[in-house]
């Protein structure tokens, strides 16, 4: 993974690197997110798990970050008899692209205002020595 944004833009990124660009997601959660995408039906955790091959406490903390995320919804599903179960499914691509495209119009103008100010700062800190060096 990138570390500065000059180095993100030098690689040839797939819309799948968004996922860990802008929200910090692991490999085994870009692989759960694209099986719920490929099922037609909500998977239970233990079905996850089975399908990534990987521990069932491994794939419910991935699970949970793409929930924290807005990757994945869960629902639940009621026994007849009492007593309940959760599934997950992936979220409307929809509402993912305008939730990331949100947080980078947010990102936008952080930077935006961070330079600002890093302008004022520096502009301020050079002009002084110079404007002594002037006067002498």
């Amino acid at each position: 993974m990138a570390d500065a944004m000059s180095e993100y833009l030098k690689q040839d990124m797939q819309c799948e690197g968004l996922l860990e660009c802008i929200h910090g997601l692991k490999g085994l959660d870009k692989e759960i997110f694209r099986v719920l995408t490929e099922r037609s039906e909500p998977l239970t955790v233990d079905q996850i798990a089975e399908e990534v091959d990987r521990e069932r406490s491994t794939a419910y903390r991935s699970v949970q970050r793409l929930l924290q995320s807005g990757f994945v919804q869960k629902d639940q599903v009621n026994y007849d008899q009492g007593g309940y179960y959760h599934v997950f499914r992936p979220t409307d691509p929809d509402e993912i692209a305008d939730d990331m495209q949100r947080m980078l119009n947010d990102w936008y103008a952080k930077m935006g205002q961070l330079i600002g100010e890093f302008r004022e700062k520096y502009e301020e800190t050079l002009e002084g020595p110079q404007a002594e060096s002037a006067e002498n």
